[in-house]
Protein backbone atom coordinates (compact mmCIF):
# COMPACT_ATOMS: atom_id res chain seq x y z
CA UNK A 1 0.00 0.00 0.00
CA UNK A 2 1.72 3.51 -1.57
CA UNK A 3 0.60 6.46 -1.14
CA UNK A 4 -0.74 6.71 -4.65
CA UNK A 5 -3.32 4.38 -3.84
CA UNK A 6 -6.80 4.80 -2.92
CA UNK A 7 -9.66 2.77 -2.36
CA UNK A 8 -13.04 3.32 -2.76
CA UNK A 9 -13.94 4.20 0.94
CA UNK A 10 -11.13 6.79 0.77
CA UNK A 11 -12.22 8.34 -1.91
CA UNK A 12 -16.01 8.54 -0.46
CA UNK A 13 -14.78 10.00 2.81
CA UNK A 14 -12.64 12.71 0.62
CA UNK A 15 -15.86 13.54 -1.34
CA UNK A 16 -17.61 14.00 1.83
CA UNK A 17 -15.45 16.10 3.41
CA UNK A 18 -15.21 18.75 -0.05
CA UNK A 19 -19.28 18.60 -0.14
CA UNK A 20 -18.95 19.40 3.63
CA UNK A 21 -16.87 22.46 2.87
CA UNK A 22 -18.15 23.79 -0.10
CA UNK A 23 -21.63 22.68 -0.48
CA UNK A 24 -23.90 21.14 -3.14
CA UNK A 25 -24.70 24.56 -4.82
CA UNK A 26 -20.68 25.96 -5.15
CA UNK A 27 -19.84 22.66 -6.30
CA UNK A 28 -21.88 22.44 -9.11
CA UNK A 29 -21.34 25.88 -9.94
CA UNK A 30 -17.57 25.41 -10.24
CA UNK A 31 -18.31 22.27 -12.03
CA UNK A 32 -20.31 24.37 -14.75
CA UNK A 33 -17.72 27.23 -14.71
CA UNK A 34 -15.18 24.53 -15.44
CA UNK A 35 -17.24 23.13 -18.21
CA UNK A 36 -17.21 26.19 -20.11
CA UNK A 37 -13.73 27.13 -19.55
CA UNK A 38 -12.69 23.80 -21.21
CA UNK A 39 -15.82 24.57 -24.19
CA UNK A 40 -13.89 27.93 -24.77
CA UNK A 41 -10.37 26.90 -25.02
CA UNK A 42 -11.34 23.81 -27.49
CA UNK A 43 -12.94 26.40 -29.70
CA UNK A 44 -10.05 29.07 -29.23
CA UNK A 45 -7.82 26.28 -30.80
CA UNK A 46 -9.86 25.18 -33.35
CA UNK A 47 -9.71 28.34 -34.40
CA UNK A 48 -6.45 28.47 -35.79
CA UNK A 49 -7.30 27.13 -38.76
CA UNK A 50 -7.77 29.09 -41.50
CA UNK A 51 -11.43 30.08 -43.29
CA UNK A 52 -11.48 30.46 -46.77
CA UNK A 53 -15.13 30.38 -49.04
CA UNK A 54 -12.97 29.61 -51.95
CA UNK A 55 -13.57 25.97 -53.79
CA UNK A 56 -9.89 24.69 -54.14
CA UNK A 57 -9.03 23.72 -57.99
CA UNK A 58 -8.39 20.77 -58.68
Amino acid sequence: MGLGSFSTGKILIILLIVIMLFGTRRLRGLGSDLGETIRGFRKSIGDDKPVTDEPKDT
